[in-house]
């Protein structure tokens, strides 16, 4: 086993990684920017660098800043957590080549796993069916619409190096594939960095499943249970459980299925297979690889008993895993047992089209009590700045089936306390409340076909004397347990006044200026792409006019409230 281990990255996935060195008896070096300087990762380790800078390209995306402080702090290996570099060929090369350990898939497994559409091409060479859709990056708009004429829309347009929902956008017509597409390419380089995307047929109501796989050596892929996560916003997941409700017939040959295609791309370590399931047929189809640690694998652990990270470190350092597939299989030591689901508590506001909310968390009580987990890397009096993403922390309810797994998730979700940021934590308690949701017929369309309209036409009551308030949602009553939570449920504001200033809705960094002075506009016509928190957020227009004045360039950095366009 490694002596000292640098994690590449922030937030929870940091402190989770950590904490898991820790247990090993590794010593553990954290790596952060300049506003991460005070970070719960960072208290945790045992020593640390600064990486200068904000920008992640600057930062936790800076290969050669990493290489170095690995060799000058004598770190034998790097863990890069899961987005940033966790899927980058180049970082895993470079770390080689200055004779550190990368904590994940070879370089060779990444760019065939990590590039989705290289993995597309070798899950349909090894007989496993991917989504219908392009095997090679596209160059341009001319060639969606082709796609389009041929299969139809919508269509989704994907980051070649994408994950976690970034970098993925959806053509509904022809007349929304230039935004789509240029959209598409701007969040794969910011967040990937490069912008090769490809096209995929956008299907109507799928279930989206997803197989754990370890692979202790190539060739020698285990798969260890299946997860459902179709509950999602802006195509980022929201909830997450396993075992799918419902799904029990296609457990096995999903999992084979992830097997054939993680061998095929010579797959090491830890990964995901992901697949979408077409509930109109019940087929499903490979979708992509993740060639990392994924957000969601707390739930596997809690029905397996397994340490996953440990398993990744054990694979990285040469050391026996100490498990054979046999034991992850029914019967065996580590078959997974019970039921478990996970909620992403992000700084967003859901009754605002899920609106990133960076700020500092003047209140943070974490819920405990019987089968519940929280992995969490900020607390009270912590900032959520707005460079990166929203996530605060998860919380996971294991219980013996899946009815009580939901009701820990409730009492949980009721009991979480955070203030000084909006957070989604109202949106998770109705998503379990609805019907869809109970018994297991959701899709990944859930979510925008209404299951949260009501957030929008919300009430809520004054605080009672209990200290909670109440927010009825289509007349069922959902309780929020601090006051200060109904701000995470605001109704969403006008984007203006009738005549006047076009304000942005939040600090974040202008990509895009979409008018000029001059033009006349609609009534919620997008005036400037904004960026916060890794997120798009198109600003509109709140009545028809003309533009009088701009007043921001691409690249300028606005604040909440602050003029973006007059109109006259």
């Amino acid at each position: 086993m490694f002596r000292k281990v640098l994690i590449a990255n922030r937030g929870e996935i940091a402190v989770r990684v950590a904490r898991t060195c820790r247990d090993l008896g590794v010593a553990v070096v954290a790596v952060h920017s300049d506003v991460d300087a005070g970070a719960r990762h960072v208290a945790l380790a045992d020593e640390s660098v600064n990486l200068p800078g904000v920008a992640a390209a600057d930062t936790y995306l800076n290969v050669g800043a990493i290489v170095r402080a690995a060799l000058d702090t004598g770190a034998e290996a790097v863990h890069p957590g899961y987005g940033f570099l966790s899927e980058r060929a180049d970082a895993a090369e470079a770390l080689a080549a200055a004779g550190l350990v990368w904590i994940g898939p070879p370089p060779e497994a990444l760019a065939a796993a990590g590039d989705k559409v290289r993995a597309r091409r070798l899950a349909e060479s090894a007989g496993v069916s991917p989504v219908p859709g392009t095997l090679d990056p596209i160059s341009g708009q001319s060639e969606v619409l082709a796609f389009g004429e041929r299969h139809g829309y919508p269509i989704a347009i994907k980051a070649a190096g994408g994950g976690g929902g970034r970098g993925l956008k959806v053509a509904a017509s022809p007349d929304e594939v230039r935004q789509a597409f240029e959209s598409a390419v701007r969040e794969a380089e910011a967040y990937f960095g490069y912008g090769d995307v490809y096209l995929e047929r956008y299907l109507a109501r799928p279930k989206h499943l997803e197989v754990q796989i370890l692979a202790p050596a190539p060739g020698a892929t285990m798969w260890i249970g299946v997860r459902e996560c179709s509950l999602q916003r802006r195509h980022q997941k929201l909830v997450e459980e396993t075992p799918p409700a419902g799904q029990a017939d296609l457990l096995v040959p999903l999992g084979e299925a992830a097997a054939t295609v993680a061998d095929a791309c010579g797959y090491v370590n830890a990964g995901t297979v992901e697949f979408l399931l077409d509930t109109e047929t019940g087929r499903f189809s490979s979708l992509e690889v993740n060639a990392r640690l994924q957000v969601e694998h707390t739930i596997t652990e809690e029905v397996t008993g397994l340490d996953l990270v440990a398993a990744q470190l054990l694979i990285a350092s040469g050391d026996e895993l100490g498990f054979a597939p046999a034991q992850v299989r029914p019967g065996g030591s580590f078959a997974p047992r019970g039921h478990a689901i996970e909620c992403r508590i992000n700084a967003e506001n859901p009754a605002r089209g899920f609106l990133p909310g960076p700020g500092t968390i003047t209140r943070y009580r974490e819920p405990a009590g019987p089968g519940i987990r929280v992995d969490s890397g900020f607390g009270e009096g912590d900032a959520i700045p707005p460079a990166y993403d929203s996530l605060i922390a998860k919380v996971i309810a294991w219980g013996s089936d899946r009815e009580q797994a939901r009701r820990r998730m409730l009492r949980a979700l009721n009991e979480f306390e955070v203030e000084g940021v909006p957070t989604t934590i109202p949106a998770h308690r109705v998503l379990l409340e609805h019907p869809e949701f109970v018994d297991g017929s959701y899709t990944t369309r859930t979510v925008e076909s209404g299951a949260l309209a009501g957030l929008m036409e919300k009430t809520v009551a004054p605080a009672t004397a209990a200290g909670g308030a109440v927010l009825s949602v289509d007349g069922t009553p959902v309780r929020l347990w601090n006051p200060a939570m109904a701000r995470s449920v605001s109704g969403a504001p006008a984007s203006g006044p009738a005549r006047g200033d076009i304000l942005a809705p939040m600090h974040g960094t202008v990509l895009k200026v979409l008018v000029a002075a001059g033009d006349a506009i609609e009534s919620g016509a997008p005036v400037a792409v904004l960026e916060t928190m890794k997120m798009e957020t198109q600003i509109v227009a709140g009545t028809a006019g003309t533009i009088a004045s701009l007043h921001v360039e691409p690249g300028d950095v606005v604040d909440a409230g602050d003029a973006v366009a007059t109109v006259g």
